[in-house]
């Protein structure tokens, strides 16, 4: 122990130290030194922002990071991503990579396993990666569109300005807000007589309807043939009446059909309508009274 200096264990302190220092950095940066892991590559056209220690995932778990980045000197336009991840994780062949855009500007990597449980790549393979925009690129493909649409909406805008300029607009509105209070006032209205009128009209019409209920109750109990028979019955006796008014073979069809007898009737009463002028006229004639006897003319 008396080997051991103080310069001695400054050195190891600052070994130690120097070691901590290493493994807090990795860990920051989601690195766990201690941990065996597997690590590929994938090759993208366009890494869109990733950097190192960008986390990985596979069906929205994470299942590791972004080693390093590399520019494909030997084939312009390629990034390789040298990616770490759990050893236990088994990456199919036909997976690909892809690179997502998150909402605050952050690009993560996603693993697309592919069904395939026979094939796998190994460690040290190069997966194909693609570029996935999401919301972004749709809005990119957008923007002609509405580029085109500016003008019109600019015409749009100057017509509703105009529109809502002309000063018979707050008179309008003025109008509706009237005709809301009495669109209220005229509901209020409508409730009151659905709930004192309408039961009583109800109650009204149930009684009628009961009425004509009872009604053809008694029209049920009415011997309709009986009645047809009486009314042949009665028929029949008039058209006899009508017959024998019709023939001459009685005395009422002898006056009705007889102008004989309307001739005597109408020359009785000339002659009693003479007799009776001729009794005014002369009285003497037929009528004689006398207070002491008969006289001899």
């Amino acid at each position: 122990m008396k080997y051991i200096t103080k310069e001695v264990r400054i050195g190891i302190a600052g070994i130690a130290a120097l070691c901590v220092l290493v493994y807090g950095i990795n860990y920051l940066k989601g690195i766990n030194i201690f941990k065996p892991s597997s690590y590929f590559y994938v090759k993208f056209q366009n890494v869109n922002g990733l950097t190192k220690s960008s986390p990985i995932f596979a069906d929205g778990f994470r299942v590791g990071i972004v080693r390093d980045l590399y520019y494909d000197y030997t084939q312009p336009g390629k990034v390789i991503a040298e990616i770490d991840v759990d050893p236990e994780l088994r990456i199919p062949k036909g997976s690909t990579a892809e690179l997502t855009t998150e909402m605050l500007g952050g690009v993560k990597m996603n693993l697309l396993l592919a069904n395939n449980p026979r094939e796998k790549y190994q460690i040290g393979d190069t997966i194909p990666g693609e570029i996935n925009n999401g919301m972004m690129e749709k809005v990119a493909d957008m923007m002609p569109q509405l580029e085109k649409m500016l003008p019109k909406l600019d015409s749009i805008l100057g017509s509703l300005n105009t529109v809502l300029a002309d000063p018979a607009i707050p008179a309008t509105l003025h109008n509706v807000q009237n005709l809301t209070a009495s669109l209220t006032v005229t509901s209020r209205q409508l409730q009151t007589l659905m709930d004192k009128d309408i039961p009583q009209l109800t109650g009204k019409l149930n009684t009628i309807g009961n009425n004509f209920v009872l009604i053809s109750n008694n029209l049920k109990e009415i011997d309709y043939a009986a009645a047809m028979q009486q009314v042949d019955s009665t028929l029949a006796n008039v058209k006899m009446i009508t017959d024998k008014l019709n023939r001459k073979d009685n005395t009422v069809g002898l006056l009705l059909n007889d102008p004989s007898l309307y001739n005597n009737l109408n020359a009785t009463t000339a002659n009693a309508a003479s007799l009776l002028e001729d009794l005014k006229t002369h009285p003497k004639r037929y009528v004689y009274f006398s207070l002491f006897g008969k006289k001899d003319k």
